[in-house]
């Protein structure tokens, strides 16, 4: 009891001065065996849940101490992932795991660990998740800072100013979202999923307020120890300014496949009919759209994880001018510094093509296509905590050209958000 009780005011200590761990005044060796020790505490039969939760808690912050400034520690994140598993954060959990397969294991210890994986699979019941973040940014309705437009008039080409141009504006957004999805079990390999998710941004003003609900339902079939398939149908509305601008029904199709301990990959594929709010003018913007796209992810070191996604879209409203298709590619990457920084980055490239003639902004016989680069970059540090919240922040830089003049822009943003961290 005594050696427990010294090293619990050791892992104290070590929660709030992680340099001095770094510098060698607190033994990592004792906070380790702290973290086992009340690991083991925790599961000791005739423990009350309150007993049990804070002896996790105990032993999950002594190991996130260890791994701020030494996230190489591949035997620590390990057990950090038992702890984390056994209070029932599997997200997390899952995280770790994966990150330890990536440094190559023995045998049994990957057999283990898979066999945890497909526990957290099976046993995913509820998932809740709520962000809160600032959003500065230089031109929140990504407008173009053009003003004059040049039309052809009898083979030549005059400018034309316009009256009552879109101006850049530029502001601190606040962003908040959140979503919970309940999974019931109907068989041995079926869940039946029921989900919600809202978002909602706001600028001073209500002009660029913007605001998505949707609803999902449907089965999820766990087909094989690797892999998984779920069909929902899924209803939103968005709201622009104070009004609802559309609404969508319809439903998707999602995949999802490990193709080894460390590379996962998933498809979506999803279909709904699109219909907007009474309008004044003679062009519909209601049709059907479609979504598909394929991502995978690569633990490449415990430290360092890497992402690719591909995807296309359509849309085909009822005013044919207004169709359009668009491809787009995004890749990223992110490490954990010893430093005890997380830092990444992220590239995406789209394009779009417009079905029709965009006049009088393209040339004569010209259908628009415009091409946007988005550059985002991402940091926290892992050892400054608010509760099991990190800050992060992110800066952005997004440039979209156009052959459809006036349609161009360019904008840099900013958001100071809070994830959850160990």
């Amino acid at each position: 009891m005594q050696r427990l009780v010294a090293l619990a005011v050791c892992a104290a200590l070590a929660v709030f001065t992680t340099p001095a761990l770094a510098q060698g005044t607190i033994d990592a060796e004792e906070l380790f065996q702290y973290g086992l020790l009340t690991m083991q505490e925790s599961q000791r039969p005739g423990r009350s849940a309150e007993e049990r939760e804070a002896l996790l808690d105990e032993a999950i912050a002594a190991f996130h101490t260890m791994l701020v400034g030494r996230p190489d520690l591949v035997r620590v994140r390990l057990e950090l992932a038992r702890a984390l598993f056994m209070k029932g954060g599997d997200r997390l959990a899952k995280q770790h795991f994966e990150a330890v397969l990536a440094s190559n294991p023995p045998p049994p210890v990957r057999a283990n660990i898979q066999q945890f994986l497909n526990q957290i699979r099976a046993r995913k019941r509820w998932t809740v998740n709520l962000g809160f973040a600032l959003a500065p940014d230089t031109n929140i309705g990504a407008v173009s800072e053009g003003r004059t437009v040049n039309i052809p008039v009898f083979g030549t080409e005059l400018p034309f100013v316009l009256d009552d141009p879109e101006e850049v504006r530029s502001g601190v957004g606040i962003s908040v979202w959140a979503g919970w999805e309940y999974q019931h079990p109907s068989g041995p390999r079926t869940r039946i999923r029921l989900g919600a998710d809202i978002q909602r941004r706001e600028y001073e003003g209500s002009d660029f307020d913007q605001m998505t609900a949707s609803v999902h339902a449907g089965p999820r079939w766990l087909l094989t120890p690797w892999s998984e398939a779920s069909l929902l149908m899924s209803a939103r509305q968005h709201w622009a300014g104070t009004a609802p601008q559309y609404h969508d029904l319809g439903g998707r199709l999602e995949l999802n496949h490990r193709f080894s301990g460390t590379v996962t990959g998933d498809l979506r594929l999803s279909m709904h009919d699109r219909r907007y709010r009474e309008r004044d003018d003679d062009e519909s913007r209601d049709g059907p759209i479609a979504d598909l796209s394929f991502g995978g992810s690569w633990v490449v070191r415990p430290t360092v994880r890497a992402d690719l996604s591909l995807g296309y879209s359509s849309e085909s409203p009822e005013t044919e001018r207004l169709g359009l298709s668009s491809r787009w590619v995004r890749t990223g990457v992110t490490t954990a510094l010893g430093s005890g920084l997380t830092l990444g980055g992220t590239v995406t490239l789209r394009k779009a093509d417009y079905d029709r003639e965009f006049r009088p902004f393209t040339p004569a016989g010209e259908t628009r296509s415009d091409t946007t680069r988005t550059l985002r970059l991402t940091a926290h540090h892992r050892g400054f905590r608010l509760g099991r919240f990190s800050p992060q922040f992110s800066l952005g830089r997004e440039i979209r050209t156009s052959n459809a003049q006036l349609h161009d822009y360019k904008r840099t943003f900013g958001e100071v958000s809070f994830v959850q961290q160990f």
